[in-house]
């Protein structure tokens, strides 16, 4: 449950369904997930780790703001990096069961673009993200996950829902082909 919270949390601030700079409450949430405090407290923890939400003096726990231009580039940059790294080391141990997963991730996201269903765009886009970087290493998707939740608070082409998905298609196509340059390449184009 707590991961579940964690993901619908992060997939609400980062499609814009809670606004900058809001109260996060506690109780509030434990009402709405029908759970106590302390999974709530648990998920706001991760989340504030992750740069989502930030605990402000005298104000509690806040939707964080988006990163300045320069930290934008930045983290970026370095998420591109990180899923260059992760893809390559994880290239040539992909099985058809990945495949079916990515396949799987991606019929979620164009289905939610579809819908125009912007939390669910958020959550599938990560989550295609998120696989490449987790079959690479389970200690590297923490790092990745802070760095992408930030970069993701200025997502300014959520509106943009073909070519969402024609390069996440392009991503799944290149990975299933296990051709490193041209997935490297798909991922570079989508990371902007």
């Amino acid at each position: 449950m707590r991961e579940q919270i964690i993901d619908t949390l992060r997939s609400e601030v980062l499609s814009g369904v809670w606004s900058n700079d809001a109260p996060v409450r506690e109780h509030t949430l434990a009402e709405r997930f029908g759970v106590s405090r302390g999974p709530i407290r648990d998920a706001l923890l991760q989340l504030s780790q992750e740069g989502v939400l930030v605990y402000r003096p005298n104000k509690g726990v806040r939707v964080n703001t988006p990163p300045s231009e320069g930290e934008r580039q930045l983290l970026q940059s370095m998420r591109r990096e990180m899923e260059a790294f992760c893809l390559k080391q994880c290239i040539g141990e992909l099985t058809g069961e990945d495949d079916e997963q990515l396949e799987g991730i991606l019929a979620d996201l164009s289905s939610a673009c579809g819908r125009g269903d912007l939390s669910a765009i958020t959550d599938s886009d990560l989550a295609l993200h998120r696989y490449l970087v987790r079959r690479a290493s389970r200690e590297l998707e923490r790092v990745w996950l802070s760095i992408t939740s930030r970069v993701l608070m200025d997502y300014s082409r959520i509106d943009q829902f073909d070519e969402i998905v024609a390069e996440h298609i392009a991503i799944v196509k290149a990975v299933r082909k296990r051709d490193y340059m041209a997935a490297q390449k798909a991922l570079n184009a989508n990371i902007i």
